[in-house]
Parts: structure tokens; C-alpha cells; sequence
């Protein structure tokens, strides 16, 4: 194997995929390594030491965008490739924004992977060459000129569009693929402020962010996305220009095109839409006609049989449950469920969703109250369907998961800040921490002894955790295993009349 090779690492848990890029790399003359899940896949990346690495999102265990964290800790200069299903193109998108390279979209042909490891290999010997430019660099300062060309046509061969401001936003250079997207008919005679190319006033403040060091505090630097011309979507990473002592001179910008993902985005949902609607007719109608029979023709069916009716019923519900969810999820994602927004008297809202509830902890041999304090709470300006998701369904979970003889009580109190803090806690079966960071992942769900008999459809937390981000309020959760959760929401105050002022 020459020495020189590109060493590239694929992990992903299904064999087929691993071959089949096995024998399409193996033509560009990469050295291949393999893992089956992400375990190994760490294991073998740090004994290997890859500089590419085709990583599968949805894995047993550990799972991509935990491999995906772990790789950018040890070695950010690693290229990662997303390989992705079209169910997990927000997953995708997410991994973009964690410092992903690139992605592949399953089923994919051995003509398309080449493609995306060329370009990945291309940008490895472009940051070779850089880097053996910087070391000449060092040597010998002898010809600037052609040291600044030579720059130049790294930038100019790069596949993204890179642009270069100073220190007041203005643009110092950039190359050909930025200028096609933004600056067609614009050309650059002097320096010009980067609002001459791109009217997104938003994108314009990121960059004068990033230009005159307002994210060197923290090191941490928000990516962007922004628009471009002829509807396609970009996805803009900055980083500082630093001087020898430290000073912001200004920053460089690269934009990758997320347009395709943005596409795949748009089809998923009207997929999910359509099928949702054809599904959920004959699901009902389904789950109305068992429901039917195990009342009709109980006694007749025996013990056994009553039995599996009842489970598939119950099965029907989930099924019902998920559509609902999953429509629920398309709503927000649109801006529906905060459309109708108006002023709403928490105390009241709480206290009908809670009498509404009562029955069925009852039923479960749950006591479940509601504490207020002695102020009067404060009014919140929200659409009253978005607050009733929220807290109906934290009380709801608060009932599934709590055992006959438990407790569920939801407190309500307004923080020294002003607002309104309600905490749903219970004694129940809780949560170990391990899984704490994921229970607001879309369809997470965790799978013991105690929940296995337990109908959901994993998608409640997430549609929480999403309305409380459009409310810009928060929500946290403590809990421990054996001894029960508290999940508490703060939303902030407001009026019809604070939010014409906002």
C-alpha cells in the first residue's frame, strides 16, 4: 500500500453498505478500513488514525452523532461523511451544523459515492498543500507575490464558496464559487462592505460579528444558513482571522450548499402528511371495530382471546396516537401552532387540563393535584392549543409512567425574573442520566422491564421541547431511576400589548 494513501474508515452497521464502498474507494487508491457499529468504529479510528470517515447515522448502541462528537474531539481536521436515509435528513442537517464535511443519501450508486470521496479528497490535498505552503512560508520570505497567488488559487480551487473580510466587514477576497451565488453582475473594484453582495441583514450581522471578534469569549461560532438567489440554501461556518498577538484582523466564510438537504426536508414532510391522512381513516375505523367486538363478544371469546383483541386495539391506538403526533410535529414545524396566539389566564388552563386528567389517573390508581402560589400568575400571550400540548402532555407522561399508589403533582410559581414556572413531578419508574440528554429526540423512547408493556409513540417530548423553543421560554428535567422525574417549563410573561412593542 503506498504510503502516501488516504486512509478512509467506513462505519456503518449494514455489511452490503461497507462493501459496496469498500469496492468503489478501493479504485481511487484509498487505504480502507471497516467497522461494524460505533464502538469499533472509534476503536479502529484511533488506532488507524483515518483522515476520511464515512459514518452511518442510525447505528445499534452508539449511535452516529455520538461517534460523530467523539471524531471532532479527538481530530477536527478528520473529513466526516454523513451516510443518511431519507428518514433522517434533519439528523443530517444536524450533523452539517456539528462540523460534518458532507453526506450521502441512501440508496446511493457506486458513481455517487466516488463523486462525494473525490471532492473529500480533493479538499485533503488542497489542506496538504496549504499546509506545505505554510511550512515555506516559514522558511523564506522571499517572494510574497507569489505566496499571495498561490494562496489565491487554493481558495479559487476549493468546492465552496469562500469569502474573506477585514476587520470592518469589508470584502478582501473572494473566490469564484461565492461570486457565482452572490456577486454575478457586482464586480469588486475596491474593497466593498459584505452587504453589497448579500442583502440578508441577518447574515451581514453574523459576519461583522465574526469580523470584529465577538465570538472569541467564548470560542464557539454559531453557523448560519441564508437564502440565495434562485431559492437555494446555504450553509455559512465563519472563523476568526487572528494576528501574531491575538487581534481579530477579521474573519474567512465558507458556504456550503444545503439545498438538496433542504429538498429532502420538504419531501419528507409532505410524505409524512399524505400518508398520515390516508392512515388514519381506516386505523379509526379499525380500532372503533375491535373496541366492538371485545364489547359485544366478550364473554364469548374466552379469556385468551379477549385478551389479544385488546392488545390489538390497544396497538390500533398507538398507531392513531403516532399520526396524530406526527401531524402534531408538521404543525409546528410550519408555524401553526402559534398562528392564533392571544392573552390566556394560565390558572384557568391549568386547571381544566388537569380536572380532565384526574379520571385517568384514577383509573390508574394515581393521585394527581396542582399547587398554586398565593400571588396572581401572569398572563402569557401564547395560542392556548400550543399550552395545552405542553403541559398535557408532561402531566400525561407524569401518569404513564408512574406506578398504581403514585403520585403526580404539577406546581405552579413565578420566578424572581418574572414569567411562569410550572413543574410536573412524580415518583414513578424515572429516568437513569445516561438517557437524560436524549429523551427529546425525535422517536427516542427507553426501552426496560418497566416500560416495555407501555403504548407511545416517542415523539411528545420532542413536540414539548419544540413549542417551548417558539415560546422562547425553557425546559429542564432532574430525575432519578427508581425514584421519579421532575420536568419543569418556564415561559416568559407577556401581553397583546408587549407584543406589538416586540
Amino acid at each position: 500500500m503506498d504510503e502516501n494513501a488516504v486512509k478512509v474508515l467506513i462505519i456503518d452497521d449494514e455489511e452490503d453498505i461497507r462493501e459496496g464502498c469498500r469496492r468503489s474507494l478501493s479504485r481511487s487508491g484509498c487505504e480502507i478500513f471497516m467497522a461494524a457499529d460505533g464502538t469499533e468504529g472509534i476503536s479502529v479510528f484511533l488506532e488507524a488514525k483515518p483522515q476520511v470517515v464515512f459514518l452511518d447515522l442510525k447505528m445499534p448502541g452508539m449511535d452516529g452523532m455520538e461517534v460523530l462528537a467523539m471524531i471532532r474531539e479527538t481530530d477536527p481536521s478528520v473529513l466526516v461523511i454523513i451516510i443518511t436515509g431519507f428518514a433522517t435528513v434533519d439528523s443530517a442537517i444536524m450533523a452539517m451544523k456539528s462540523g460534518a464535511y458532507d453526506f450521502i443519501a441512501k440508496p446511493f450508486e457506486p458513481e455517487q459515492i466516488r463523486l462525494v470521496a473525490e471532492r473529500a479528497l480533493s479538499h485533503i490535498r488542497v489542506v496538504q498543500r496549504a499546509e506545505t505552503l505554510k511550512r515555506e512560508r516559514e522558511h523564506t520570505l522571499a517572494d510574497l507575490g507569489t505566496e499571495k497567488s498561490r494562496v489565491a488559487a487554493i481558495v479559487e480551487s476549493l468546492p465552496n464558496g469562500v469569502v474573506v473580510t477585514n476587520a470592518y466587514g469589508m470584502v478582501v477576497l473572494m473566490n469564484s464559487v461565492f461570486q457565482r451565488l452572490f456577486a454575478k453582475d457586482r464586480i469588486m473594484e475596491s474593497q466593498c462592505h459584505i452587504s453589497w453582495y448579500i442583502e440578508d441583514s441577518d447574515f451581514c450581522l453574523w459576519i461583522n460579528s465574526i469580523s470584529t471578534g465577538v465570538f472569541m469569549t467564548d470560542g464557539k461560532i454559531p453557523s448560519c444558513e441564508l437564502q440565495v438567489p434562485d431559492d437555494g440554501f446555504c450553509l455559512a461556518r465563519g472563523q476568526h482571522v487572528l494576528s501574531a498577538e491575538g487581534e481579530c484582523l477579521g474573519a474567512v466564510v465558507t458556504l456550503t450548499d444545503i439545498t438538496d438537504l433542504k429538498t429532502f426536508d420538504q419531501m419528507k414532510s409532505e410524505f409524512v402528511s399524505k400518508v398520515s391522512h390516508e392512515l388514519r381513516s381506516p386505523l379509526t375505523s379499525i380500532c372503533e371495530q375491535l373496541s366492538l367486538v371485545e364489547e359485544e363478544a366478550g364473554e364469548l371469546l374466552g379469556e385468551e382471546n379477549r385478551g389479544l383483541v385488546s392488545r390489538a386495539r390497544d396497538k390500533a391506538g398507538a398507531l392513531i396516537a403516532l399520526i396524530g403526533d406526527l401531524l402534531d410535529l408538521q404543525r409546528i414545524e410550519g408555524g401553526a401552532e402559534f398562528s392564533q396566539p392571544r392573552e390566556v389566564d394560565p390558572g384557568n388552563l391549568l386547571r381544566g387540563i388537569v380536572d380532565f386528567l384526574k379520571v385517568r389517573a384514577q383509573a390508574q390508581g394515581l393521585s394527581l393535584g396542582i399547587e398554586f402560589p398565593e400571588m396572581p400568575l401572569p398572563m402569557l400571550y401564547a395560542d392556548p392549543s400550543a399550552l395545552e400540548s405542553i403541559y398535557g402532555n408532561l402531566i400525561t407522561n407524569a401518569i404513564k409512567y408512574t406506578g398504581s399508589g403514585g403520585h403526580v403533582t404539577v406546581t405552579v410559581s413565578v420566578p424572581e425574573g418574572g414569567g411562569l414556572c410550572v413543574s410536573v413531578a412524580d415518583d414513578g419508574f424515572g429516568i437513569e442520566e445516561k438517557h437524560l440528554e436524549k429523551i427529546f429526540d425525535k422517536f427516542y423512547r427507553i426501552k426496560d422491564d418497566k416500560r416495555r408493556f407501555i403504548v407511545g409513540t416517542g415523539l411528545g417530548l420532542s413536540i414539548v421541547r419544540q413549542l417551548v423553543d417558539g415560546l422562547s421560554g425553557t425546559i429542564d428535567v432532574t430525575s432519578r431511576s427508581g425514584v421519579g422525574s421532575t420536568f419543569t417549563v418556564v415561559l416568559p410573561a407577556m401581553t397583546a400589548a408587549d407584543a406589538e412593542d416586540v
